[in-house]
């Protein structure tokens, strides 16, 4: 092995360095997934449902999977490093000096520690881009993903069956099953009943994207003058 190299090795697999070089990592990740995760999508509903040239098409692309890639490695970035130097505190006595917290576990690393570092991550990042249109739509998208996640997370949280450190929500396991048989259909309904009746008589309110996908099933579906935009293509 070349000796720069068994150099770089040693130190990348130095446990010292670890916390440093996940951060890097994180980093690197996040750059990689948000490309992998945007440009597809982006490429896919810029040829279906935006006007332009191809250049502006190709730019439009090129912007939002940069946003979303930069996005994601900058929060990687922020919650990692937030969450290691809370860590280092506190296993130095610092954060302890905090109140008590019910939330602290058998290990060294109290649960707050996530909800700190992916709260300020959330803010610097995601919650800041409300003036910059641009990013603001990739970035909005980003938060309702994962508040839909979140949102489910609950819910199967206020059905589990209690476990060490944790007590269920609901009052028995008999009822969380119960509920958790209806619960899904309920919230299916829910979801498009209410996101018909707002295309219907409020479509300016929907997220550009998803009233486009919209349009194309539901009005574009209504007007053909032949059997080529009948069959072939819309009006």
């Amino acid at each position: 092995m070349d000796p720069i190299m068994k150099t770089l090795t040693a130190f990348i697999l130095d446990p010292k360095n670890r916390d440093v070089l996940a951060i890097f990592k994180g980093l690197r990740n996040g750059l990689v997934y948000g490309s992998k995760i945007r440009f597809p999508h982006a490429l896919v509903m810029t040829i279906l449902f935006r006007d332009g040239t191809p250049r502006e098409k190709l730019t439009s692309i090129l912007t939002a999977t940069k946003q979303h890639a930069l996005n994601l490695a900058s929060f990687v970035t922020i919650y990692k490093s937030t969450l290691y130097l809370l860590n280092y505190l506190h296993s130095r006595g610092i954060m302890q000096l905090l109140p008590p917290c019910t939330f602290l576990t058998a290990k060294t690393e109290p649960k707050y520690h996530s909800l700190i570092a992916g709260l300020l991550g959330g803010y610097l990042i995601f919650g800041r881009s409300i003036n910059n249109p641009t990013a603001h739509a990739v970035n909005q998208q980003i938060v309702l993903y994962v508040f839909a996640r979140v949102v489910m997370a609950l819910a199967k949280l206020a059905v589990a069956p209690p476990s060490a450190g944790r007590n269920q929500l609901l009052s028995s396991t008999v009822v969380g099953k119960d509920v958790g048989q209806v619960a899904w259909p309920v919230f299916a309904s829910l979801s498009w009943g209410a996101v018909m009746y707002l295309f219907r008589w409020h479509p300016e309110t929907i997220q550009p994207s998803l009233r486009s996908s919209m349009k194309y099933l539901y009005v574009d579906s209504e007007r053909w003058d032949g059997w080529r935009n009948f069959l072939w293509h819309n009006v």
